[in-house]
């Protein structure tokens, strides 16, 4: 591919109270090897110095859309204003506290070139970072060669997004073609990727590139940290999403994986004491299969209202550090 034709990839950044990461994370973007980037950069009314870091990059030697937020819009509502300016063939979404290793933008559109327009999606492996910087655990386990030493849904992936989250979110690129056609994110909901996971792989194809491209901050407040918490609008997400794969699914495996992911979310709600929402989801369980013992007794519980959320917040901040963590437990 001569270097005239190489499709404009749009990165949207979104930052909010990333005054300690985004300097790192915006000079990961203007040193990426590959030339044709649009860059859109959204603080959504951080109360830090995030927005006077932004405005200090010489625009004149990496220039890029600002958009300030005078109050926080959301993830979903931020980043779709990024996606109504994107003019990129393709479309990354970035937080302002992730980095993007040199070459990733380029390898990710050769990938891309090279398959159809079945797909809509094409994601990597990734390495976490401590909030201080070092890097830890890998998204998915490597080998010697630094690939990953398990096979990666790749394809259709609609059933592997229903059975679990597997992808890392800021790995993927996507084709903005799809994302427009699908509306953008849903603005109704708190947070994204498995929304825009299930309504994208019903219809396309995801494309799994064995590289370790992006490295993931690990920070205290993520949302993975906060499902637990009572009161948090994770799990009310869960819910709306799921009945849109009920709507969606195409075959009864696909009822059986939403019907086992339903009854994770009831146990989550039990322990978030989340305890009507619970409910709401034993009853959307209940269009698919007979919900069971295990579960009944779990709702039953929830209808007590036991105050279990302060000691399972501390068996998973103190006991469960003792041993690694498991895949199940994760958001």
């Amino acid at each position: 591919m001569r270097e005239t034709e190489k499709p404009l990839v749009t990165v949207v950044l979104t930052a909010f109270n990333h005054g300690k990461y985004v300097s790192e994370t915006l000079n990961s973007i203007f040193t990426q090897t590959y030339p044709h980037v649009q860059v859109i950069v959204i603080d959504n009314a951080s109360t830090d110095n995030t927005l006077s870091i932004i405005e200090k990059v010489d625009q004149h030697v990496s220039p890029f859309c600002l958009i300030k937020n005078p109050s926080n819009l959301g993830l979903c509502k931020a980043f779709n204003q990024g996606l109504a300016l994107a003019e990129g063939k393709y479309i990354i979404d970035l937080a302002g506290d992730d980095m993007m290793l040199p070459d990733r933008i380029k390898l990710q559109v050769e990938a891309f070139e090279n398959l159809d327009e079945t797909y809509g999606v094409v994601f990597t492996n990734a390495r976490y970072m401590e909030s201080g910087g070092r890097l830890a655990a890998y998204h998915y386990s490597v080998n010697n060669e630094d690939k990953a030493d398990k096979i990666i849904p790749s394809g259709d992936v609609y059933k592997s997004v229903l059975e679990n989250y597997f992808i890392c979110t800021p790995t993927m690129m996507m084709r903005t073609k799809m994302l427009t056609e699908m509306g953008g994110y849903d603005e109704s909901l708190f947070f994204e990727d498995f929304d825009f996971w299930v309504r994208s792989s019903v219809h396309y194809k995801y494309f799994y590139l064995d590289k370790v491209l992006t490295w993931k901050r690990n920070v205290p407040d993520s949302l993975s940290k906060q499902i637990y918490k009572k009161g948090n609008r994770l799990l009310e997400t869960c819910y709306i999403v799921c009945n849109k794969a009920y709507d969606l699914n195409r075959d009864q495996e696909e009822f059986d994986l939403l019907a086992a992911r339903i009854r994770t979310f009831i146990r989550k709600c039990f322990y978030a004491q989340e305890f009507e929402l619970a409910v709401r989801f034993r009853r959307l369980l209940n269009y698919i299969e007979n919900p069971g013992f295990v579960t009944e007794m779990i709702v039953v519980m929830c209808r007590l209202h036991l105050p279990i959320n302060g000691l399972y917040r501390f068996y998973l901040n103190n006991l469960q550090k003792r041993v690694p963590e498991r895949k199940d437990l994760a958001f």
